[in-house]
């Protein structure tokens, strides 16, 4: 495929397909989180999952970079991880007495940022300039990353100790951040069913998994994707609902104008994977607390009542109205 050549979007929904049939092959259930990384990919945002340890996060992310055919890259974060270690340096070579550019393994397409709040702030920043502008600067010379290039990073609510909370700046960076929870009793026993006996996690490529895209096919959705009709009144909805945000009482700190453009860029990115080429209020409501949840902070008042910030979201939907 050339990049005159287009996908239509009855075809980027059947790819869509074509990617969640593929990792379905190795991961049981998860579906809600896997439409979600899709509608990442078409809005080109990156995702933080959250989740207790051993809910494969790290295993689906794997199988969501083998199905697309993207070059992926994976980096532990620890305490003692420095910027120099996901970025790269220019190391000095005796041999030519001139210094050579060492890639770190952020320049990939699809990057597992693993336990990201495990890393202090310092290290946590090195990731800023590439997830805003898909570029990484070295000793003062920009170096673009792949045009896919992409962050999904996990962390995990439970440790309380050796930890650091992600900061705003670098949570706002954010367009999804999903819960994942433990499976049912029925998925669990699929889950164990399947894997009791390996030895070992097993790779993708074990599992049958196969790339169904390519980058090239994957801009070509992203452009259709461009083409999504969002009317006045969705846009003047998306508004309204991030302003309301600001104006609870039991929040101390609202949603920026940058998220009602990521609400409504992956509105359109998830009316796209359904065929369709127009946003309904439905796709902003199906979305609000993913783009939402990690971007609002609760009133002192609000934590003293045990509230909850996916309830306030949830309250704020149905209060807004939605055009008809």
């Amino acid at each position: 495929m050339t990049e005159s050549q287009s996908l239509s979007l009855p075809e980027v929904a059947t790819l869509a397909d074509a990617i969640r049939a593929q990792i379905a092959k190795a991961v049981v259930g998860q579906a809600e989180t896997i439409d979600h990384l899709l509608i990442a990919l078409m809005a080109r945002g990156h995702v933080l999952l959250e989740g207790p340890p051993g809910t494969a996060k790290t295993f689906l992310a794997q199988c969501f970079a083998a199905t697309l055919g993207l070059d992926f890259g994976r980096i532990q974060f620890t305490p003692d991880l420095m910027p120099g270690d996901i970025l790269g340096s220019n190391l000095f070579n005796f041999q030519t007495s001139q210094f050579t550019l060492t890639h770190g393994p952020i320049f990939c397409d699809l990057l597992l940022a693993d336990e990201i709040n495990r890393t202090p702030p310092k290290t946590q920043a090195a990731l800023l300039e590439a997830m805003q502008e898909r570029r990484v600067t070295l000793d003062g010379t920009a170096h673009t990353l792949p045009q896919h290039f992409t962050v999904v990073a996990t962390q995990n609510p439970i440790e309380s100790q050796g930890v650091y909370p992600l900061p705003e700046a670098q949570l706002d960076r954010f367009l999804f951040k999903l819960l994942v929870g433990y499976p049912s009793i029925e998925e669990e026993c699929r889950i164990v069913a399947r894997y009791g006996e390996n030895r070992g996690a097993p790779s993708p490529a074990e599992l049958g998994i196969e790339a169904v895209t390519s980058p090239e096919l994957l801009a070509a959705a992203t452009r259709a994707v461009a083409s999504v009709t969002l009317s006045a009144s969705v846009t003047d909805y998306v508004v309204r609902l991030v302003r309301a945000t600001r104006e609870s009482p039991d929040l101390s700190s609202g949603a920026s104008p940058r998220s009602a453009v990521l609400l409504a860029g992956a509105s359109r990115a998830r009316a796209a994977l359904e065929g369709r080429d127009y946003v309904v209020p439905d796709d902003v409501k199906a979305l609000a607390g993913s783009v939402l949840r990690h971007r609002l902070l609760l009133s002192p008042a609000a934590e003293i009542e045990g509230k909850q910030v996916e309830q306030l979201v949830a309250q704020l939907v149905e209060q807004t109205e939605a055009p008809r």
